[in-house]
């Protein structure tokens, strides 16, 4: 998969996928990418310059999840494809179609074109949350022989939803309408690391409110955590192994509480003012009544959701940064960047 290297990448204009250009264009692929207004394409080229000298081997097309317009002309030529976009509310909707919709029909768009204009991979972005959600906490480490259970709505947002019903989508349009199609699927856990400017990952908006000073505590909440470039890498990877197709790659270091995040950032910025007062139970399911965002997020309370990533370091030699690593560099670029007081 070597003689032509061009790749598509989709949702271009998003947080990890910004980072699979940038790695695909150092490693010397011609690189398309689609965004929903062809108008982001200054927005996106200037946050890419951060990461690679090589734009000039980058084309932008025009493509909507909602619609079938533009996926064909955007897959013409390639031989493989990352599919990253997928749709990230910064509240709950209304309705779980509002985000189930186009991440599920909007795969399946993109399978379709993949397969017509004859790519012969694709490595779709999925997440945990297809992993380890509907079925609460646990100790033991989720693989990928777990899946989540979108029936129990009381484990799970529309946005875990979303996930669940979009890789199973895929791999069952797989099976019945792939064809020589080969498909890659890749479950990060909550996404840190460099900020290339204000539009980045929800994830990190937990490493930012902690620098901010807008948590008054910690509540017990908490995520297997992975770094942005080291997803980057394994999408990468998983788009090039010969024993990837067909299989599901979890990417995510250790689980961490909210308080295991404050104290590698106090240890380590000492003049950061990181909160320290872990909030009981009760304060959070309180407050939960005057703030959306914890209402919607309540689910999580007190769930230990602990991943195994072995499979992508066994298989495809997949080596991330530790959670310190990760964690002080999305906090020292949002300083940098100047999204927080230094």
């Amino acid at each position: 998969m070597t003689e032509t290297k061009i790749a598509l990448v989709t949702g271009g204009s998003g947080y990890v996928a910004s980072f699979c250009i940038g790695q695909l264009l150092n490693e010397g692929w011609t690189v398309r990418t689609t965004v929903r207004s062809l108008s982001r394409e200054p927005q996106v080229r200037a946050a890419l310059a951060k990461l690679t000298p090589y734009g000039d081997r980058l084309t932008f097309f025009a493509a909507d999840l909602n619609a079938d317009n533009g996926w064909r002309a955007a897959a013409d030529g390639c031989q493989c494809v990352l599919h990253v976009a997928s749709p990230l509310p910064l509240a709950n909707p209304k309705s779980d179609d509002d985000l189930v919709k186009p991440a599920r029909d909007g795969a399946l768009r993109v399978l379709t074109a993949a397969r017509n204009a004859g790519v012969r991979r694709v490595v779709m972005t999925s997440s945990t949350a297809a992993v380890c959600y509907g079925r609460g906490g646990r100790h033991e480490p989720f693989t990928e022989a777990d899946w989540s259970d979108p029936a129990d709505r009381t484990d799970s947002s529309a946005y875990e939803r979303s996930k669940m019903i979009a890789e199973r989508a895929a791999w069952a349009w797989l099976k019945t309408e792939g064809g020589a199609l080969e498909l890659v699927t890749i479950c990060p856990g909550a996404v840190l690391g460099p900020v290339l400017g204000s539009d980045f990952s929800a994830s990190i908006d937990i490493v930012r409110k902690m620098l901010d000073g807008s948590l008054p505590g910690l509540p017990r909440f908490g995520w297997p955590l992975v770094d942005v470039r080291d997803i980057a890498d394994l999408h990468v990877r998983a788009l090039t192994s010969p024993v990837a197709p067909g299989k599901r790659y979890i990417g995510a270091g250790p689980f961490y509480w909210m308080s295991d995040i404050a104290e590698v950032l106090r240890r380590d910025l000492p003049g950061a003012r990181i909160p320290k007062a872990k909030l009981a139970n009760w304060m959070v399911r309180l407050s939960a009544n005057f703030d959306p965002v914890i209402k919607d997020r309540l689910f999580e309370l007190d769930k230990e959701r602990p991943v195994s990533a072995q499979l992508a370091h066994t298989e495809l030699g997949w080596s991330p940064r530790s959670n310190e690593a990760a964690i002080l560099d999305t906090a020292k670029s949002l300083i940098a960047e100047g999204l927080v007081k230094g």
